[in-house]
C-alpha cells in the first residue's frame, strides 16, 4: 500500500499546482498538468481512486501527514494502535475527525522549529509568516538551487525550521513539477513542513538568478504546513500583485541590507497581506 500512498502524495502536489496555476499563472501548463493528474489517477487501485474520489470532492487535500501522532490538518490526535497501522501502511488508514488518509511523517523531512513563544506573540501582515532574519540581500545567483539553499539556510540558522538540506531538495523537486518563477519574482516553496506555521523568506539579486530560462530578481522561499496550502494562494496572490509594480521591486532591489530589505516588504505588503 505504500506504493499507493506514493502515488497519491504525488497526486495531491500535482492538483495543488494545478490551483496555484489557476490563481496566478497564464493557463499555458494547464493541459499539461491535467495529463500528469490523469495518468497518476490511472495507476491508483480501484478501491484507492473510490476513496480519493470522495475525499476529492470535499477539499484538494486528500492526505495528511501522521505529525507527532496527530493528523497535521485537523490536529487531531491519532489513537495508538491507528497510529501503528499508519506507519506500517499495509493499507489506507484514514483520520476519524477530518476523514483525510494518514501517512507517517517523513523522520529526515524539513520541519518547523520555531519557539511557540515566537509565534504567539501578537503579529499583523507580512510579520505573522517572516521575519527581519529571513532577508537576504547579495542572494547567490549561480543556480537557482543555490539561491533556495541560500534562504533555506537563514531559515536553519535562525531557528524557524530544521534540515535545511531536505528543504532544498523537496523544492527542487516542486521545481522539476512546474517553474514558479513568475515575470521577475520566483515563489519556491515546499508543502508538508509540518510543527509550526508558514514561513517566508525573501532574497534578492541585483544581477539575476536565472530560474529554467527566466532570469528573476527576487526569490521567495516558503515552507508550509499542509493545513495552510489554501491561505498560501492567496498569500501568493497578494505578493504578485505587490511585485508586479516596478516601483515595488525597484524599491526592494534597492535595499542594501536584510533591516532595509525588511521595512520595504512590510510597507509593500501593508494593504494586501493581513
Amino acid at each position: 500500500m505504500k506504493s499507493q500512498i506514493n502515488i497519491i502524495r504525488q497526486l495531491q502536489e500535482l492538483v495543488l499546482t494545478r490551483d496555484e496555476h489557476h490563481q496566478t499563472g497564464d493557463g499555458s501548463h494547464l493541459d499539461k498538468l491535467n495529463d500528469a493528474i490523469d495518468e497518476l489517477q490511472r495507476k491508483l487501485e480501484p478501491q484507492v481512486l473510490g476513496l480519493y474520489g470522495r475525499l476529492y470532492k470535499k477539499s484538494h487535500i486528500v492526505l495528511a501527514s501522521m505529525s507527532n501522532g496527530c493528523c497535521s490538518v485537523c490536529g487531531m490526535q491519532v489513537p495508538i494502535a491507528q497510529s501503528q497501522q499508519v506507519r506500517l501502511a499495509q493499507h489506507l488508514v484514514t483520520c476519524s475527525s477530518c476523514g483525510r488518509i494518514l501517512f507517517a511523517d517523513d523522520a529526515d523531512a524539513a520541519r518547523n522549529v520555531a519557539e511557540k513563544s515566537d509565534r504567539d506573540e501578537v503579529k499583523t501582515g507580512i510579520s505573522r509568516f517572516s521575519a527581519e532574519e529571513l532577508m537576504v540581500v547579495n542572494l547567490d545567483n549561480s543556480s537557482r538551487e543555490a539561491a533556495i539553499a541560500q534562504l533555506a539556510k537563514a531559515m536553519e540558522a535562525n531557528h524557524f525550521i530544521s534540515n535545511a538540506d531536505s528543504l532544498v531538495a523537496a523544492a527542487m523537486d516542486r521545481e522539476a513539477v512546474l517553474s514558479t518563477a513568475m515575470d521577475d519574482v520566483a515563489f519556491p516553496h515546499v508543502r508538508g513542513v509540518e510543527g509550526g506555521g508558514l514561513t517566508l523568506a525573501l532574497g534578492i539579486s541585483k544581477e539575476g538568478v536565472d530560474w529554467g530560462g527566466e532570469t528573476v530578481h527576487l526569490v521567495f522561499l516558503s515552507a508550509i504546513p499542509v493545513a495552510v496550502s489554501a491561505f498560501y494562494l492567496r498569500l501568493m496572490a497578494g505578493l504578485s500583485q505587490v511585485f508586479s509594480k516596478k516601483e515595488n521591486r525597484d524599491a526592494a532591489l534597492a535595499a542594501s541590507d536584510g533591516p532595509t530589505l525588511w521595512k520595504t516588504l512590510v510597507k509593500a505588503t501593508r494593504h494586501t497581506v493581513k
